[in-house]
């Protein structure tokens, strides 16, 4: 529950705090919100995160505070010989700091309606129960789940900004679409309405109104074809419907309910089935929606799995005995370092400014 703090300047608005069911990768977790380092919604330091959110009360700005920090992400910090394969999990993150409490600070009149939600970002309504029942999983993913328990999925509740970011990474590099949204929403969002805010440094993603009002050179300038930026206005002129739709399902919701939700962005033009999974991801915490059609993602779980790169369609029939947390697996196969070594060349950024 938040609680009202009085006070003027950069006091906050409103406080809380939340113990969560085990010591939290705070950090990891927080960090699947963000669209690139830059994200100019979603700070992250050594130290705390700060979020820019609007809702239905107006906008805010939320810090995120870690509290009771230990320094290793391994079960018991247990120290063990670890292969090749597995170090190159831990060089992406494993062994992150855990947090036994969260602290929240909140600043604008949306404050009191964030810090209700805030937990779930953290992973409050992640329920892992079921998936710990099962008996089959792969021998890494039994021992990541088994190390790294603080690893949740969080439930953002921003469906139509994951949506625009996702509509931004469409069949691009992460380096062009990180860029593009980092120009959109410092252009056209709302500076948040805390300290971060007021330095410049912490943007809200513009509405559904201000997305379709963004001129065609900028749209050039951030390097977004006329495709995207028209899948993007087209989805966005929805923004009311899409946030009603968002309210169907709560945070840790059923997948029946995020069943739903995908097969209703899927019916907006040039929104397919990777789209709707980064957005179910991220907005609702999904354990389920698989990212087919990614780049690596297939080629990694086949490494993983079978030791062979696959195709989507050899991904989706070796991740079927574990339909309804296919993503959990995913996610841990990740954490654990099953990624495929890259042979090619990186693949260069395109420019649309001078189409």
């Amino acid at each position: 529950m938040s609680v009202p703090v009085s006070g003027e300047g950069m006091t906050p608005d409103a406080e809380a705090s939340w113990v969560p069911p085990v010591p939290l990768e705070w950090r990891a977790v927080v960090s699947a919100f963000q669209h690139g380092r830059r994200d100019p919604s979603l700070r992250i330091t050594a130290h705390d995160a700060w979020r820019a959110v609007r809702y239905p009360s107006g906008i805010a700005e939320v810090r995120i505070v870690p509290e009771g920090v230990s320094a290793s992400a391994v079960a018991g910090g247990a120290v063990r010989a670890r292969s090749a394969q597995e170090n190159r999990g831990a060089a992406r993150g494993a062994g992150g700091p855990l947090a036994r409490q969260v602290r929240f600070q909140a600043w604008g009149p949306g404050a009191a309606e964030a810090l209700q939600d805030a937990p779930d970002w953290l992973g409050r309504s992640d329920d892992w129960s079921e998936f710990d029942s099962l008996t089959d999983l792969p021998a890494l993913v039994q021992r990541m789940r088994s190390e790294r328990p603080g690893l949740l999925l969080g439930s953002s509740g921003a469906l139509p900004e994951h949506l625009a970011a996702a509509i931004l990474a469409q069949k691009v590099t992460a380096h062009e679409a990180f860029g593009a949204w980092l120009r959109l929403v410092t252009r056209f969002g709302d500076p948040s309405p805390g300290p971060m805010g007021r330095t410049g440094e912490l943007f809200v993603p513009p509405t559904g109104a201000e997305w379709t009002r963004i001129p065609s050179w900028e749209w050039h300038q951030a390097r977004v074809d006329s495709k995207r930026r028209n899948t993007l206005v087209r989805a966005l002129e929805r923004e009311s419907a899409l946030r009603r739709l968002q309210a169907t399902v709560p945070a840790g919701g059923p997948n029946s309910g995020l069943l739903r939700i995908e097969s209703a962005l899927r019916s907006i033009p040039g929104v397919g089935v990777w789209t709707a999974a980064e957005v179910l991801q991220r907005s609702h915490g999904s354990g389920d929606h698989v990212s087919f059609g990614d780049y690596h993602v297939a080629h990694n779980v086949g490494w993983a799995l079978t030791g062979r790169r696959v195709t989507d369609r050899e991904m989706e029939q070796l991740l079927a005995p574990w339909t309804g947390h296919r993503q959990r697996v995913v996610r841990l196969l990740a954490e654990g370092g099953a990624t495929k070594q890259r042979m090619g060349p990186r693949l260069h950024a395109n420019d649309h400014r001078w189409h």
